[in-house]
């Protein structure tokens, strides 16, 4: 049984594309303009309409090398297109937004909580987990794979992780929605471009939920410091390895971060494998009848998603880049949906192959210094969601139209009704 099919995407969308709008991935993402750029001007000038433009970086390569390069390459303007001005910047500074060592001092904090060995120790819980989401899913034989699904393993796990409840659970949802969804009117009342958000440029991703989070940070702190547990916020509370702890401010921003991060982007990925493998059902029974494929599989699911769109960085120097003069201050772009097809990275991208061996791909970022915190976590609850699933159910049909989130930063499907066919 083939574990593989050609032309995965039946369509790539238009060659000419607007890349910025975040109307255009409503419709997908558009592989064919960014396979265009890749072949024809692959460190590419991208005009904006309310910004100064900016690089975008599209082979493989280059990606990776912009990624390690943190010196010519700075993470601390911020890591979306957005432009501010010194005061939010600071303001609205996470881990993501930092360089190394600062970087690093606050990625120890946390770190231990997300190894590989550490979410390994998760796995029993994660799979009863998965177990409890799939069988209340398959109780009725129509639904929304995103929401029945999709959401609430990760949801469920971070609130473990974090020492809430399933309740809490469900805030934390919405508010990790209207920050990474900042540009969609689906999930919040301020998307930045269609509204005035000028009241809220003093918080992560200029919206109220971020508000919203720090008055629930606040009171979990609380009960920790009277009550310290065995869960990352105790461990945000703890001082870092110069001795010194997060301020309010610091411990606010990180929570933040693990909100908009620990739920909507592994949510995305398994949406789309589960609409990859609904078009091209063959791909299920593969998967099916040979479960040894899981391992590769799952980062086939990673590199050809690649949620994550773009992340990006400021030149801090004067550099040449594919005979290319980009100037200190330039806002770059690594786009690592189109590194992910990259031919010079990948045989053969736009297959979807089940079994491939060969997958170094950027969905994480690729072992630079802002590698994402959350990867073996990300990979293992894809792989038991879709274990639980394969044991459970014969076939999937889709049943109704998808519907896809509104923004050119993550490329997420918010909707995917299926039924039990």
């Amino acid at each position: 049984m083939s574990t593989w099919v050609d032309d995965y995407l039946a369509d790539l969308g238009p060659d000419d594309a607007d890349i910025t709008s975040h109307d255009t991935y409503t419709n997908g993402v558009p592989h064919a303009t960014f396979t265009r750029l890749r072949s024809e001007d692959p460190v590419h000038w991208t005009e904006e309409k309310d910004g100064s433009g900016f690089w975008s970086i599209l082979r493989y390569d280059d990606a990776l090398a912009v990624s390690r390069d943190v010196e010519s390459f700075t993470s601390s303007k911020g890591i979306r297109l957005e432009e501010m001005e010194d005061d939010e910047a600071e303001a609205r500074q996470t881990m993501m937004e930092l360089d190394p060592p600062h970087h690093t001092r606050y990625r120890r904090l946390v770190s231990k909580g997300f190894t590989r060995r550490r979410v390994e120790s998760y796995e029993d819980q994660i799979r009863e987990l998965a177990i409890e989401v799939i069988e209340e899913a398959l109780d009725h034989n129509e639904f929304d794979f995103v929401r029945a699904i999709a959401e609430q393993l990760p949801m469920r796990m971070l609130g473990r992780m974090l020492g809430t409840s399933d309740e809490d659970g469900h805030k934390l949802v919405a508010w990790g929605d209207a920050l990474l969804g900042n540009t969609d009117p689906d999930f919040t009342d301020f998307p930045v471009d269609l509204t005035n958000t000028d009241e809220f440029r003093m918080v992560p991703f200029r919206s109220p939920a971020s508000i919203q989070i720090f008055q629930w940070a606040q009171v979990q702190a609380e009960q920790r410091r009277e009550n310290p547990t065995d869960d990352v916020i105790s461990q945000l509370l703890e001082p870092a390895t110069d001795g010194v702890p997060l301020t309010d401010h610091e411990f606010n921003n990180f929570v933040t971060l693990l909100v908009a991060a620990g739920n909507d982007t592994t949510r995305y990925t398994m949406t789309h494998a589960m609409w990859t493998l609904l078009e091209h059902p063959q791909l299920w029974d593969a998967w099916k009848a040979q479960p040894e494929l899981t391992p590769t599989a799952v980062e086939e699911v990673l590199r050809t998603s690649a949620v994550t769109m773009h992340f990006r960085r400021t030149a801090t120097r004067d550099i040449e880049m594919r005979g290319k003069q980009i100037r200190a201050g330039d806002k770059i772009a690594i786009w690592f949906n189109s590194a992910n097809h990259d031919p010079e990275g990948f045989e053969r991208p736009f297959r979807y192959d089940l079994g491939r061996e060969s997958n170094d791909h950027m969905a994480f970022g690729r072992n630079g210094p802002h590698l994402c915190l959350g990867a073996w976590l990300a990979r293992m609850e894809v792989r038991l969601v879709f274990e639980e699933l394969l044991k459970r159910v014969d076939r999937f049909e889709q049943n109704g139209e998808i519907k896809r989130l509104r923004s050119n930063f993550i490329a997420g499907i918010k909707q995917l009704p299926v039924k039990v066919a």
